[in-house]
């Protein structure tokens, strides 16, 4: 992750109608690193070989350079928006501010949703009249499908155990490890991980949807298995109503197993694969990565009120910036 500072905002001001087109900007970046070069037999003489060094270090620079497009308005910035991408550049930013207070760092990323949507709701001209209520302000995003997943990958990082303070079952190394595992991951893993991907099967066989909410509201009796994708973690869950003559557990020639095993071989690190059964296991396992079901500490609670409470908790700050 690179951070960029601007200096000055001269060259953005400068005949920035003319130059949109005619003047695109550019940004180059230029890597400095060291690597050992392999050079193989290179000798002439084979009984010569064996003394001189197949191995060598360079020192190199490679420059990469990128033209971008830009928009005059910005609708269009955020019809292109990629969330992944922006919650990779809020955890790195996080993680850094969290090294030296993590009070402080979910205070940061709780203010900018805050302000994100009070920015957006201006650029929707989404403002209220004098005597309308604070539920006129849009915490979903409705005009933009691209920015809908913020508000719920933001929830998901703040519940974390990454985030968590004072919380004795939660072992620093282990906040250590997850500090090194998101620096590392790219965007579309590094949300899995934070905001593990819910699938439900009406049988072995059937895969029934793909589910937007992360809570106990997505259980029903016609789709009595599901499997979630936390990245790290592969967890097939039978609700504790499914029927005794489903296999359990899921046998090798089904769909869904077919399906987990696809997902540990795209993995570049080997996910745990658990099998829990809702009638006669521990579900803790599963249950923690319902995230919607839990409050910003982390606690677990019934139903989804968790994260619609944070939502609404957000209406009433950005109605403080007058909004």
């Amino acid at each position: 992750m690179i951070s960029i500072n601007i200096l000055s905002p001269k060259p953005f001001q400068h005949d920035v109608c003319n130059c949109r087109k005619s003047r695109p900007p550019i940004l180059q970046i230029a890597f400095k690193y060291t690597m050992i070069v392999h050079h193989g037999d290179t000798s002439d003489d084979a009984s010569n070989s064996g003394s001189r060094s197949k191995f060598s270090v360079q020192r190199r620079l490679r420059v990469r350079t990128i033209q971008y497009n830009t928009t005059a308005n910005i609708w269009d910035l955020y019809d292109f928006v990629d969330p992944d991408v922006v919650l990779t550049i809020l955890v790195h930013q996080v993680i850094l501010a969290s090294l030296s207070d993590v009070v402080e760092a979910r205070l940061w990323l709780h203010d900018w949703l805050a302000i994100f949507i009070a920015q957006y709701n201006k650029a929707y001209k989404n403002v209220r009249p004098a005597d309308s209520g604070v539920s006129d302000i849009d915490v979903d995003f409705s005009n933009c499908s691209q920015l809908q997943p913020l508000a719920q990958l933001v929830f998901a990082f703040l519940v974390s155990p990454l985030l968590q303070v004072q919380d004795e079952h939660i072992h620093p190394d282990y906040q250590t490890y997850l500090q090194c595992l998101f620096s590392a991951l790219e965007p579309a893993s590094l949300r899995q991980a934070i905001c593990p991907t819910l699938s439900s099967y009406s049988s072995l066989d059937t895969e029934a949807e793909v589910h937007q909410s992360l809570s106990r509201s997505v259980f029903t009796s016609e789709r009595p298995i599901f499997l979630l994708d936390a990245y790290t973690d592969l967890l097939v869950y039978y609700l504790p109503t499914a029927s005794p003559s489903i296999p359990f557990p899921p046998p090798r020639d089904c769909l869904l197993r077919s399906t987990v095993d696809r997902l540990k071989q795209e993995r570049t690190l080997t996910p745990r694969l658990a099998f829990i059964h809702g009638a006669r296991d521990d579900t803790t396992t599963f249950e923690k990565y319902l995230i919607e079901d839990r409050a910003l500490d982390g606690t677990l609670l019934v139903g989804s009120i968790g994260f619609r409470s944070f939502l609404e908790e957000v209406r009433s700050r950005v109605a403080e910036f007058g909004i």
